[in-house]
């Protein structure tokens, strides 16, 4: 998550590259599908 843009992801490694974008809505779904499992674990 890039800090300076809710809802944007980048790579760590390149942090002047793209960025991709997530409504907000998308990115809750996401963060609640994670906490819930449905990705499996780590």
């Amino acid at each position: 998550m890039d800090d300076a843009r809710p809802g944007s992801v980048r790579d760590s490694k390149d942090p002047e590259g793209p960025r991709l974008r997530f409504t907000p809505a998308a990115w809750q779904a996401f963060v609640t599908a994670a906490v819930d499992g449905e990705f499996g674990t780590v």
